[in-house]
């Protein structure tokens, strides 16, 4: 084991460290007025790294020492490179024990392509580890957004639940929808516990979202396999459709969530006109896709097509 320094440079180090981070890119309120010191607060990392605010504090002022666990999260929190992360583990005087493995990048298997793109009516995607949105069809696109829009690494099913407008506008039944979200996102935790891209979601909903850190911590689990959802669309109106997911049979862990609607019901036809219209309309979801991306504004979704109508009669 590498020999201890002294504490108080490691607490030197993570001040120094969290001072030079950008706030907004954590979702977290612009510095103003009200933000005494640059960069994220102490209360900040700590509900970032799932600590107390005390222990953070005490690990700052070199009465306590880290665990390697608590430096693993840190390092994951403060989004240090590896020089950075390497340094940190000097400091405390801790053997580096990250593991070297790099995680495969998750594809969507051809055969589940194929199906997506045979459900030109009912709105389909694949979801992946920690409930990304690897894979989705036209149909998925005209209900809730267009994801090819949201960039990559925010394109997670309960991220845009708990922060996109629009996607959770839609939910009439919203807080019973999130929480079995969080409850099947604790499942994937149970799955994977040493996932850090699981770890830094948390981190990053839990300080957004009072609600999600509520629900976080009341470890209620859920496969989430099938439900009826309410939803209230900008489009179309009122919606309640089946919602059911199937595991992929190679071991991925992708699930094909899938939502239909009672044949003759008036969600069959809102449906059924949402697609037909949507499949000559220009993209209906978010119209930016940099790195710069923002959350829709609902405002701009205000349209709705009387489902009565027939899809054909144009």
């Amino acid at each position: 084991m590498t020999p201890a320094r002294d504490p108080s440079d490691l607490g030197a180090f993570l001040r120094a460290r969290r001072a030079q981070l950008d706030p907004t890119d954590f979702g977290l309120p612009e510095t103003n007025t009200h933000r005494k010191v640059a960069g994220l607060r102490r209360e900040e990392v700590a509900q970032l790294a799932a600590i107390s605010v005390d222990y953070y504090t005490r690990l700052e002022q070199g009465r306590v020492r880290a665990s390697a666990s608590v430096l693993a999260t840190l390092a994951r929190v403060l989004r240090l490179d590896d020089d950075q992360q390497r340094y940190l583990y000097e400091l405390a005087g801790k053997a580096d024990a990250r593991p070297r493995r790099r995680r495969p990048a998750q594809r969507v298997r051809p055969a589940m392509r194929r199906l997506l793109d045979q459900l030109t009516q009912t709105p389909a995607i694949v979801l992946g580890k920690r409930m990304d949105i690897l894979e989705w069809n036209s149909a998925a696109a005209a209900l809730y957004l267009d994801f090819s829009h949201v960039p990559s690494h925010r394109r997670n099913y309960v991220s845009l639940l708990f922060t996109d407008p629009v996607m959770r506008g839609m939910h009439r039944q919203w807080e019973h929808d999130a929480r079995d979200a969080v409850a099947a996102l604790r499942m994937e935790a149970v799955a994977d516990p040493d996932d850090p891209e699981l770890a830094r979601l948390v981190g990053e909903l839990s300080v957004q979202d009072a609600d999600f850190r509520t629900w976080w911590a009341e470890h209620r689990v859920n496969t989430a396999a099938y439900g009826t959802k309410h939803y209230r669309h900008r489009l179309v109106g009122d919606l309640t459709l089946d919602c059911d997911t199937w595991t992929s049979p190679d071991g991925s862990g992708q699930r094909l969530m899938v939502l239909t609607a009672e044949p003759g019901s008036p969600s069959h036809d809102a449906l059924r006109i949402l697609t037909s219209w949507t499949a000559e309309q220009p993209s209906l979801g978010l119209v930016d896709d940099s790195a710069t991306w923002r959350p829709q504004d609902p405002g701009r979704m205000d349209r709705t097509i009387t489902p009565s109508a027939d899809p054909d009669e144009g």
